[in-house]
């Protein structure tokens, strides 16, 4: 009966597009380039709660989600969250500055190869949809992600409400989030 509870309950995770919080891993490190500022590495954000968006600056949903982040940058920023826009389009070297200015963006927003980014996400392929999202906690620990291709998974972790909840869990502010982690039902998202 353990068992068939164990795998009821993964593949419920699995539907969400969460897995459990086993399949949560460390952040690997990222360098990206942020005009004016030079390299900054994802390791100097240790101990705060980040969201890192990789984007396209040309992509209007990419424009959109930064508005939202820019927003919750502004909300929880001062409890040690912190968001960080990371171009992967073409020319995005020549392209970040004018973007964080045109937008007003107040975090971050930094670029690098498209490479970096597969390869920080822990994808196989080239096709991939923006933005896509990874939430890390305090420790370092990538506890949500969303998946390359745009489906049902990606439509609910990207909603304003998900991101807002996955936040506050994160910080520590959401009370239905830390009585499952403190009865061991807290799931996380990892890649796919």
């Amino acid at each position: 009966m353990r068992r068939i509870l164990a795998i009821a309950v993964t593949l419920a995770g699995l539907v969400g597009g969460q897995l459990s919080a086993q399949e949560a891993r460390k952040a690997p490190e990222l360098a990206f380039n942020v005009p004016d500022q030079g390299t900054k590495l994802l390791s100097q954000y240790r101990g705060k709660v980040v969201a890192l968006q990789f984007i396209f600056t040309t992509c209007p949903h990419c424009q959109a989600f930064t508005k939202v982040m820019e927003k919750f940058q502004h909300e929880f920023g001062p409890r040690g969250f912190q968001a960080i826009d990371v171009a992967v389009n073409d020319n995005a070297d020549l392209l970040v500055a004018n973007f964080a200015k045109d937008y007003q963006v107040n975090f971050p927003v930094g670029w690098v190869l498209r490479d970096q980014m597969i390869s920080f996400m822990g994808w196989t392929s080239n096709y991939f949809v923006v933005p896509q999202q990874v939430m890390i906690d305090r420790k370092g620990i990538i506890r949500y992600q969303t998946p390359a291709r745009e489906d049902e998974t990606w439509d609910k972790l990207m909603k304003e409400d998900a991101v807002r909840q996955h936040i506050e869990e994160l910080l520590g502010s959401n009370p239905s989030a830390s009585a499952k982690a403190s009865t061991g039902t807290h799931v996380a998202l990892a890649k796919k």
